[in-house]
C-alpha cells in the first residue's frame, strides 16, 4: 500500500517505523461481501451473468513471515486461508467484482502456500533510499541505484504493473479491472501465482524489469506447469519517475509473451460450424497445439495535489487463441482518481472514483457471436458492445488498522452483450493487518 508524495492510499501511513530489521512477522485478514439485484436479460446461456439477484462474498487471512538469511538476502513465505463464493461461479463477466475471487474455493476454508519466494538486493550506489516495514517487505536502507532479483512462487503482479492507486483489491477498488489490465493474461496458476524469477535494474529515475514465470497446464487451471524452458510467461517493463509541477509520477511500458498448449479462436469456430449440435465449448476439441500470445500496455500514475491523485493504464493483446491465465478480454482500459481524505480532515480515510472498458478481438468475438463457449463466456449468442464499469469506493479508517469500506459498481454490457444488464453491485469490505 504505497505512498506517492504527500497523498496516502488505503491505509499505507500506519507502516512500522522502525530502523532495521533483521526479521518481520505480519497479518492481514479481509472479507468482503457483495449483493447483485436482479438484472434485464433478453436470454441467457450455459456461462451467463445469472439474471436474479445474487450475493458473493471472499473471507482470506494470510501470514507475512520473513528474515534476512545473508546480506541483501530476504526470504518470504505467505501461508494463506480464503474461503469465498462468486458472482454465477465466476462467469458471465470479464471484469470480476472482486478481485480476491481468484484466490477463493468455496464455502469451506482452505490452506495454502501462498508464496515463498527470495529477494537479493545488491546495491550499486547513488545514495540511501529507506524501505519501511510493510507487507513481505523489512524496514533498512538499500541504494537508490541496485539489481534485485526476486526467485520462487509468488505472483507477476508482486513485481509488474504498480500503481499507487489502484492495484490491491483488499484496500484500493475491488474490481479486477483496477487490480491490473484485463488484457494482461500474465502467466499463473488458477489463483494467481505462480514459479519464476524476476530481475529489476534500478537507476536514478529509470528502472528495468525482466521476467519469467510459469503458467497452468491447462489454461485457468490450479495444476502448474514446470516446463518453464518451454512453456512460459515473459515480461519486460521499463518505468521512469518524474515530477509534474513539483508533483511526483510515473509511467510504465510494459510487454508480455505466453508460450503454451492453447486453442485458437478461428480454429474453434471451423470446429463449431463443422459440427452443428456439437459441444459448444470447441475450444477443447482444438487445444493441440503450442501457440505465442502477447501484448503491450502502459500506466500512469500522478499526483495532481496533496491530497488527489490521477492513474490511467492501456493495455492491448494480439486476441488470436484463448485466455491463458486472467479474464476474457482483449484489449482494456482504467482510469480514475483516489482523493485522500485529508481534504475533509480524515487523512487516513480514501475516496475512489473509477471507470474500466474491456474489448475482445475479431477472433474470439465471432466465435462467441456463433454461439461457441469459452472458460468465462457463453450466452449461445451475442450482440457486442465493450464492457463498462463503472465504480466508486470510500475506505473509512474505523479504528488501529482497521478499515471499512463502502462499495458501488454499475456494469454495461455484462459478458461483452448488449441484450443483457446494465448490473449492479453493493459491496461492503473489511480489511485489518499488523
Amino acid at each position: 500500500m504505497p505512498v506517492i508524495g504527500a497523498l496516502t492510499v488505503g491505509g499505507s501511513a500506519l507502516a512500522v517505523p522502525a530502523e532495521y530489521e533483521t526479521w518481520t512477522a505480519r497479518f492481514q485478514g479481509t472479507y468482503g461481501w457483495q449483493v447483485k439485484p436482479r438484472m434485464d436479460a433478453d436470454y441467457s446461456g450455459p456461462k451467463s451473468l445469472l439474471a436474479a439477484r445474487e450475493r458473493s462474498y471472499t473471507a482470506t487471512a494470510t501470514g507475512y513471515f520473513g528474515l534476512r538469511p545473508w546480506q541483501g538476502g530476504e526470504l518470504y513465505l505467505n501461508p494463506e486461508i480464503t474461503q469465498g463464493v462468486p458472482f454465477s461461479g465466476l462467469d458471465g463477466s470479464a471484469a470480476f467484482t472482486n478481485g480476491e475471487l481468484t484466490r477463493t474455493a468455496g464455502h469451506s476454508p482452505k490452506l495454502y502456500r501462498q508464496r515463498l519466494f527470495l529477494r537479493q538486493t545488491w546495491g550499486l550506489g547513488g545514495g540511501d533510499e529507506r524501505t519501511e516495514s510493510d507487507l513481505n517487505q523489512m524496514a533498512g536502507t538499500v541504494d537508490r541505484n541496485r539489481v534485485v532479483l526476486t526467485a520462487g512462487n509468488f505472483s507477476v503482479l508482486d513485481v509488474f504493473d504498480d500503481n499507487a492507486y489502484a492495484k490491491d483489491p483488499r484496500v484500493h477498488f475491488m474490481n479486477a479491472g483496477f487490480m491490473a489490465p484485463l488484457a494482461y493474461d500474465y502467466a499463473a496458476d488458477a489463483r494467481g501465482f505462480g514459479w519464476g524469477a524476476t530481475v529489476e535494474w534500478y537507476q536514478d529515475d529509470w528502472v528495468l524489469r525482466l521476467g519469467r514465470m510459469t503458467g497452468p497446464k491447462r489454461p485457468n487451471e490450479l495444476p502448474v506447469d514446470y516446463r518453464i524452458l518451454r512453456h512460459y510467461g515473459d515480461q519486460i517493463e521499463i518505468e521512469h519517475a518524474h515530477t509534474l509541477d513539483g508533483r511526483p509520477g510515473r509511467v510504465r511500458l510494459l510487454g508480455w509473451r505466453n508460450r503454451a498448449v492453447l486453442a485458437s479462436f478461428d480454429d474453434a469456430l471451423q470446429a463449431l460450424r463443422a459440427n452443428p449440435g456439437g459441444d459448444p465449448q470447441a475450444i477443447f476439441a482444438v487445444r493441440n497445439g503450442e501457440k505465442t500470445k502477447y501484448g503491450v500496455g502502459v500506466n500512469v500514475e500522478q499526483a495532481l495535489s496533496d491530497h488527489v491523485g490521477l492513474f490511467f493504464r492501456g493495455m492491448k493483446a494480439d486476441g488470436r487463441s484463448e485466455t491463458f491465465a486472467f479474464t476474457e478480454t482483449d484489449a482494456s482500459l482504467a482510469g480514475g482518481l483516489a482523493v485522500n481524505g485529508g481534504l475533509w480532515g480524515r487523512g487516513l480515510d480514501t475516496l475512489g472514483v473509477g471507470y474500466v472498458r474491456n474489448m475482445l478481438s475479431r477472433e474470439r468475438r465471432r466465435y462467441l457471436e456463433a454461439g461457441g463457449i469459452s472458460f468465462f463466456l457463453g450466452d449461445g449468442a451475442l450482440d457486442y458492445r465493450p464492457e463498462q464499469v463503472f465504480e466508486t469506493y470510500y475506505s473509512l479508517h474505523a479504528w488501529s488498522h482497521t478499515f471499512v469500506t463502502a462499495d458501488y459498481q454499475r456494469m454495461w454490457n455484462p459478458g461483452y452483450n448488449a441484450d443483457r444488464g446494465p448490473a449492479s453491485f453493493y459491496a461492503l469490505r473489511l480489511h485489518t493487518e499488523f
